[in-house]
């Protein structure tokens, strides 16, 4: 008798990163003092006190027992329309917003509205390993874009043209970039977009860590004031880093009426509704907690300068690019896998970080660090190991 096989493209799939690497740091002895796990991109501090209470009002409440509207309670909808118009400086109606859990799900649902096996999506590289996952799982071909150092790990737009035949469905672009921490300037996501436009793709813009630009910055991009948006842009947004709670699941998505529409239909199959807990209290901490996401930024942004600083001291390993939540460092020896690098690092130095190899091909010199998981003191302790390695 032939036993039943699951479905091959899943088999085929690699298995979730970040378990795999905590394993690593078991086997950790502790000479150097506690493990430092800088793996996953996870606030190091609770939410505030008050955004708390209301949280756990709202899981007691009967309605939050209750499923809710597929794509998201109206009045997440509305604050977060008014939130985001309001950065952006352009009008984002609620109509054109899913409420999500998380912004993983708010990625799978719009690959599935957007492409079938056998098309293509154009992923820059280094790329986001849920992203790769998920195409892999689609039957939905990775077109590799790649980008690099010398250039900031921004991707050239001829270049990107040039990748794009009859399959191409989509490209997809994170800024505050993951893995590398690079932010796309407003020009260059302009000329993404613009090149999208005219060869009928969908721009999909993952923003998890528009939080933790800048403020002098100013918005982003003004893709969203483009009347070509309602048709060809897709954005993507996850509240856990910004408002600290990653274990809700909360995320959204902002597209045009007739893409949401479908996007409705692969909620309703897949979850059918975000948590009603977090939907609830939400809509009071957009607003009420904007001077708290502001100090959050600003001591991440006071990290990365130190982690900067500290790097800039350790032979062997250099910083290649940082920003947001994320360093993406050159591991000092070039004939070693960055798996094997990232594995001994965590065994006898009790450093956890990610090898470039989880982010795509041709990234096997690199490490990514989320040095906005740790305090100070530990980003110094990074240097310190760092330093007693062999370089």
């Amino acid at each position: 008798m032939t036993p039943p096989r699951p479905n091959p493209r899943l088999i085929s799939v690699a298995n979730p990163p970040i378990p795999a690497a905590a394993r690593w740091i078991a086997a950790y002895d502790g000479r150097h003092g506690p493990p430092i796990d800088c793996s996953q991109a996870v606030p190091n501090h609770p939410p505030p006190a008050d955004f708390a209470a209301k949280l756990s009002e709202a899981a007691g409440s009967d309605a939050a027992a209750r499923y809710g509207p597929v794509l998201g309670d109206a009045a997440l909808r509305s604050a977060y329309a008014g939130h985001v118009s309001g950065h952006y400086g352009a009008s984002v109606e609620p109509g054109r917003i899913a409420i999500t859990a998380g912004c993983n799900q708010a990625f799978f649902a719009a690959m599935i509205a957007v492409a079938g096996a056998g098309d293509a999506v154009v992923l820059p590289t280094p790329w986001y390993f849920n992203h790769q996952m998920t195409l892999d799982m689609l039957g939905i071909e990775k077109r590799v874009l790649p980008t690099r150092a010398e250039t900031g790990f921004l991707p050239d737009p001829d270049e990107f043209e040039a990748v794009i035949d009859s399959r191409t469905r989509a490209l997809v672009v994170v800024s505050p970039n993951n893995p590398t921490g690079a932010v796309y300037p407003p020009e260059l996501l302009k000329a993404l977009f613009s090149i999208c436009v005219r060869r009928g793709l969908h721009f999909i813009l993952d923003e998890t860590y528009r939080d933790y630009l800048p403020p002098e910055a100013g918005a982003p991009h003004q893709l969203f004031a483009d009347p070509r948006a309602e048709t060809n842009l897709v954005s993507l947004y996850s509240f856990s880093k910004a408002y600290a709670v990653p274990g809700h699941r909360l995320g959204a998505m902002i597209a045009g009426a007739a893409m949401i529409a479908e996007v409705e239909k692969v909620m309703d199959c897949m979850q059918i509704c975000a948590p009603r807990p977090i939907q609830a209290a939400m809509p009071w901490a957009i607003e009420a907690l904007a001077a708290w996401r502001s100090a959050n930024a600003a001591a991440i942004a006071s990290r990365a300068r130190l982690f900067r600083e500290a790097i800039a001291g350790v032979p062997g390993w250099t910083l290649e690019q940082i920003g947001a939540y994320f360093a993406y460092l050159r591991h000092p020896d070039p004939t070693r896998p960055a798996a094997l690098v990232a594995e001994g690092l965590a065994r006898d130095s009790g450093i956890l970080a990610l090898p470039g190899s989880f982010f795509g091909p041709d990234q096997e010199q690199h490490l990514r660090v989320a040095f906005a998981n740790v305090g100070e003191a530990e980003i110094r302790e990074i240097a310190r190991r760092l330093s007693l390695r062999e370089p």
